[in-house]
């Protein structure tokens, strides 16, 4: 029997923006499912502004999460502790009847949770995880990332969702009504009314996830050269550099805009872009939330877990498939190849012919 319409729920979801947008489909069928019981997101501040807008949340409190701060703690400090202990207490003031882990291998939650008195604490079986919870559900680490939410979503509410299809429900992400008429603004200064705007979006967070700039200017030429098309270069704060030299290795000329926008502009922008391409990264499952065919580069992040949520003719992942990719090492690869070698062998004529 589903549970009652009543309940405080509190999602824990740690991560970065583009993780926490993956995780939407499941805010809206734990809504569906329980329309009458109080939702609460538990999010990083650096996160908090993709869950701030979302329609199916009642709540949103941040967290300074140990392990996903810039500034980590020492690795012998107590401090993870101390910051558990202390909103573990404040959380049991607050007497929730569940918990949903939509992490699979977040123990600190999952013990925050248990601190916290909550009496159902719902997630995957991980082997760091399980014995915190009360419901650990079958853990496959190269099942996506939505699906393992849908599935947590569903243990509570009673419906079998991990099994849903690929894009449904849709990722969510509305900008307002002035990140629109900004980006409107923008395009109209920018664009004459019959060209069709391309974007690249390079950057991203981890090393190992960039593809050549070299690799970025060959496309972007071909993509620049085409009747009628305009290519837009975008980066996020610090971008700024890559943008520009993508732009200096091109023959062609192209719009730059990095570091001069919010996150509720750019996706304002790229809902305008008739394709956008880039590398893992929160900018294109951004661009995936507004609708708009993407083309995803992917070498050491996995891309059955990671990969785009939406149709996969319309939203195209484009990889190399070395033995040993995907490693989820971001920072440096473990095989101290330069480039790195799974990002350096995807081929910008590969990529150019996918745009046909």
């Amino acid at each position: 029997m589903p549970p009652s319409s009543r309940q405080r729920i509190l999602l824990i979801k740690p991560d970065h923006l583009g993780d926490l947008l993956l995780a939407t489909p499941a805010l809206a069928a734990l809504r569906q499912g329980l329309p009458q019981a109080q939702l609460t997101g538990l999010v990083g501040p650096w996160a908090y502004q993709m869950w701030q807008r979302n329609p199916q949340l009642d709540a949103l409190t941040t967290l300074p999460f140990p392990g996903f701060t810039r500034n980590a703690a020492p690795r012998r400090s107590l401090r993870p502790y101390l910051l558990l202990l202390h909103y573990g207490l404040l959380l049991r003031r607050q007497r929730y009847t569940a918990a949903l882990l939509l992490r699979d291998d977040h123990w600190w939650g999952a013990l925050l949770a248990w601190v916290a008195g909550i009496p159902q604490r719902i997630g995957h079986a991980h082997p760091a995880v399980q014995a915190l919870l009360t419901t650990a559900l079958p853990y496959d680490p190269r099942e996506h990332v939505t699906r393992q939410a849908l599935a947590v979503v569903g243990a509570l509410v009673g419906q079998p969702l991990a099994h849903t299809p690929t894009g449904s429900p849709p990722l969510h992400f509305q900008p307002t009504p002035a990140e629109h008429a900004w980006a409107s603004q923008w395009v109209a200064q920018q664009l004459q009314s019959d060209l069709r705007l391309v974007v690249i979006h390079a950057g991203t967070g981890g090393p190992c996830k960039h593809w050549l700039p070299a690799h970025w200017a060959t496309v972007a030429d071909q993509i620049a050269s085409q009747p009628a098309t305009r290519l837009l270069l975008t980066g996020g704060p610090g971008e700024a550099a890559l943008v520009a030299e993508i732009a200096q290795r091109m023959r062609q000329p192209a719009l730059q805009l990095a570091g001069q926008t919010s996150v509720g502009q750019l996706a304002a922008l790229l809902g305008r872009a008739a394709l956008v391409l880039g590398v893992d990264s929160g900018p294109l499952h951004l661009a995936v939330s507004q609708g708009v065919p993407t083309r995803h580069l992917y070498g050491p992040s996995d891309h059955l877990r990671f990969g785009p949520w939406g149709d996969p003719q319309r939203h195209q992942v484009i990889r190399a498939d070395l033995a040993c990719s995907p490693c989820g090492v971001f920072a440096a690869c473990p095989r101290a190849t330069l480039g790195p070698e799974c990002m350096a062998a995807i081929s910008p004529e590969r990529v150019v012919s996918s745009l046909v």
